[in-house]
């Protein structure tokens, strides 16, 4: 895999994998901001991470090798612009496809995302892209000049002050034309009425299982890799095995970690960050809260942290699904054990006098 295609692939997944990492915070920032969940500012929000990727992947690889590096030269004569332009318009051929041209159109292309996005995500205007701009532009041309910070003996790509002046552009075409989105669909401002309820629906309690899920996953998967690293570099290496040690480490703290959470608030991770809380039923609060952990998150992550049973945890993933679609709001499971009912945290909170004995 070479040319174009591989810093594609590094920056969609590199792209995933952080947007993985930063889904549950995002949502729950989206609720808080906005309300809800905007599919919309999703897919922005997931275009512009795979848009940063790609790129630093498409201007700073391939990588060459340490041995075979060879060095390149400078450009600092910001007059050099005007003169390929005027060179390629006196030539025979068209300007339109004059190799350096087309370089020069490239590389005002390549930072025209990163204008839109700094008006329509971040809410900033012409002058903050400009500097955005500008500012990206430098850190990848002296991170060419410097030979990745020293990596290399020498630069490996040529510091050009025309790709300054270009990408600034890019950047500043890019704010432009992010103009034609409403601005109320702009920036990450608190809207009004961000604070008012909102019906409890399948949907929404979906959202909070799956935020719940990836969750779980992304802090099992987190804290396995680094215990295998800390058992690697330690040389327990009959303990690294196969991961299953740091699997078990990395389920367990997961486990602890939504169990605080759920005991002293009521409330999973995935429950928090869609704003939705279960309350009433006929338990005392502390045996309603087990329960709700248990018929939830709690019980998928101790069924499937069971040697030679994972399957019981993906047999219990589709009963909580089927559970979720069949019951009134999505209540799900752990409604059903607990006894409770779903209401979104942002109306008044009643004491609960029926969990009480």
């Amino acid at each position: 895999m070479s040319g174009p295609v591989l810093p594609a692939v590094i920056a969609i997944v590199t792209g995933v994998a952080v947007g993985l990492g930063l889904f549950v915070p995002f949502v729950a920032l989206s609720y808080r901001r906005r309300g809800r969940l905007s599919a919309g500012r999703l897919l922005l929000w997931a275009a512009a991470l795979v848009y940063f990727w790609a790129l630093w992947a498409y201007t700073l690889l391939p990588l060459p090798s340490r041995t075979e590096v060879q060095c390149a030269g400078t450009n600092l004569d910001v007059l050099e612009l005007v003169g390929t332009l005027r060179e390629a318009a006196g030539g025979p051929g068209s300007l339109l496809t004059d190799p350096a041209v087309l370089q020069l159109a490239l590389n005002v292309v390549l930072f025209l995302p990163l204008g839109f996005f700094v008006r329509v995500l971040g809410g900033r205007g012409i002058v903050v892209a400009l500097l955005t701009g500008l500012g990206t532009s430098l850190l990848i041309e002296l991170t060419q000049l410097t030979g990745v910070w020293g990596v290399y003996s020498c630069a490996y790509r040529v510091f050009d002050v025309d790709d300054l002046l270009t990408n600034t552009l890019g950047a500043i075409i890019g704010s432009g034309l992010a103009l034609i989105v409403p601005r109320r669909h702009r920036g990450m401002a608190r809207v009004v009425g961000a604070d008012q309820p909102r019906p409890v629906t399948r949907s929404r309690r979906g959202l909070a299982m799956v935020c719940d899920w990836l969750g779980f996953t992304v802090t099992v998967a987190g804290v396995a890799v680094l215990v295998q690293i800390l058992l690697s570099v330690t040389g327990n290496e009959a303990l690294m095995g196969e991961g299953r040690v740091a699997s078990l480490v990395g389920a367990g703290l997961a486990l602890v970690v939504w169990a605080v959470v759920v005991l002293a608030t009521g409330q999973t991770i995935g429950d928090l960050a869609v704003e939705l809380r279960y309350q009433s039923g006929p338990l005392p609060q502390p045996v309603a809260r087990v329960l709700r952990l248990l018929g939830g998150i709690g019980g998928y992550g101790v069924l499937t942290a069971i040697p030679g049973a994972a399957w019981l945890g993906s047999l219990f993933a589709v009963v909580s699904v089927l559970l979720m679609l069949l019951t009134t709001a999505g209540r799900g499971l752990p409604g059903l054990v607990s006894g409770q009912h779903l209401v979104d945290t942002r109306q008044p909170r009643h004491e609960d006098h029926a969990g009480r004995s």
